[in-house]
């Protein structure tokens, strides 16, 4: 094969191993838009979610807790396949991206050590060039060394024979100190070439161990993602195989769900049916209502009186007049007052029609839920007489009570889903006195104060009487 003169070949291999230093990196692909839209589109689809999950709670109201809770996780996993997707998305992108860092240093630790076998044969042939010079030169001072020493000119005048053997003579001589001069020459040149070659060998070498080191670390990486992306998507797996569980769970009993329903409205049917056998009688009611606050007041009058006196017995002060409530004073323009120890009042439902996720008809939530926490204190939000304290199928333990009339139509309010009620039929109460303990008993999802207000035995919004 062919030689390339030293010099070309170190300038092509100087060339390749800048090429390789200063190389950058591989052109990437434009994930950072995708990734945006696809966060965008997934924070979007969650709030859609969390809201279709509220509506969804109030309308699964008069369902068993089971199908409740299955009905929630379905739509809790709808909300979370969007991240989950998105989780997937990115963990493939970093992959992908740790996977082309590793490729290319792959590629740049190939070169290089392609680099390092060229220098190495140009070395190679640079130190077998030297050794044959080397060889030349010394063979021409053996030689020199035989003859006598040098040839001199003036020697090849005094010893020719003739003008024919000087001519000879001189261009023998010429020819051996040109040649040798050439020799020298090409040693030098094939010493310095060496030299550089060497140099550049061990530059190439440190490069090639740094380019390792970085290999070794970007497959690492590459597989710590590949490993991540491989997490997410059984993640993303495991929620559309439970989704699809759930879905055919409440499928499967849509006729049970139809059928808690339908007790559920009948109830409601039922307690209408009873408010409205009132309605004749709201102005006796109020009557009533009157003289049991007058009796109220009396008792309370003659206990504090009482009170009053036992304490200068003592030589105490008198202790103040006090309500259970300190919330009992209703907002402007309400007719109620806070019926909750939660102060300002928080709704976490509206009173209105709600699409049934499951049946998929429209159903009337028939109240508003108030944020309460599990056994805490419900108060009279007006003064009534309690109509009945007791467990009604879908509303659970339910305090209602008839507050007489309210711009000359009946007016009653019913407390629901209570741990247990504190009063009895028949009783006065005054508002903001204790009635009950908040609690998740029948159709509940969880622990709240679900209220009604009903005007001639129909439901009506209570947020405006709340003064909301």
């Amino acid at each position: 094969m062919r030689r390339l003169p030293s010099r070309l070949v170190a300038v092509g291999v100087v060339g390749a191993i800048a090429a390789t230093l200063t190389f950058g990196a591989l052109a990437q692909p434009a994930l950072g838009d995708s990734i945006d839209d696809k966060t965008a589109s997934a924070q979007k689809e969650k709030a859609k979610i969390a809201q279709q999950r509220e509506d969804a709670e109030d309308a699964m109201e008069g369902v068993n807790d089971d199908l409740a809770k299955t009905s929630d996780r379905l739509l809790e996993i709808q909300g979370q396949i969007p991240e989950a997707q998105l989780k997937l998305d990115k963990a493939n992108a970093a992959r992908d991206k740790a996977q082309r860092a590793a490729q290319l240093t792959a590629q740049r630790l190939q070169d290089a050590k392609d680099q390092k076998a060229t220098l190495s044969d140009s070395i190679d042939q640079d130190t077998e060039q030297a050794t044959k010079m080397r060889a030349a030169i010394g063979q021409m001072a053996r030689e020199a060394y035989r003859t006598g020493g040098a040839v001199s000119g003036v020697e090849v005048v005094l010893d020719s024979t003739s003008t024919d053997d000087f001519v000879e003579r001189y261009g023998m001589m010429t020819t051996a100190l040109r040649a040798q001069g050439q020799v020298l020459d090409e040693l030098k040149e094939s010493e310095s070439t060496g030299k550089n070659a060497q140099v550049r060998l061990s530059a190439v070498q440190d490069r090639i161990a740094e380019l390792d080191a970085q290999a070794k670390k970007q497959y690492a990486d590459a597989k710590t993602s590949a490993d991540a992306a491989a997490k997410a998507r059984k993640e993303l797996d495991d929620l559309v195989a439970e989704q699809k569980q759930k879905q055919a769970d409440l499928e499967s009993k849509k006729a049970e769900i139809a059928d808690q329903l339908k007790k559920a409205d009948q109830e409601q049917a039922k307690v209408e049916t009873e408010l409205k056998q009132l309605a004749s009688q709201a102005k006796a009611r109020d009557a009533e209502i009157a003289r049991k606050k007058a009796e109220a007041a009396k008792k309370k009058a003659a206990a504090a009186k009482k009170a009053a006196e036992e304490a200068k017995k003592n030589g105490k002060p008198a202790p103040p007049a006090s309500n259970s409530n300190s919330n009992s004073k209703p907002l402007t323009g309400a007719i109620f007052s806070n019926p909750t120890s939660v102060s300002p009042i928080h709704v976490t439902s509206e009173y209105g029609m709600r699409f049934h996720p499951i049946l998929h008809y429209w159903r009337l939530h028939a109240g508003i839920d108030l944020r309460t926490w599990c056994n805490t204190k419900v108060y009279a939000a007006r003064d009534g007489i309690v109509l009945w304290s007791k467990y009604r199928y879908g509303f659970g333990n339910q305090v209602m009570i008839d507050s007489g009339s309210y711009q000359g139509k009946s007016l009653q309010e019913s407390y629901n889903h209570l741990t247990r009620g504190v009063v009895h039929s028949g009783e006065f109460v005054e508002r903001g006195d204790l009635i009950g303990y908040s609690g998740n008993t029948g159709t509940s999802a969880a622990c709240h104060l679900h209220f009604e207000v009903y005007v001639n035995g129909s439901t009506v919004n209570p947020r405006p009487l709340l003064g909301l």
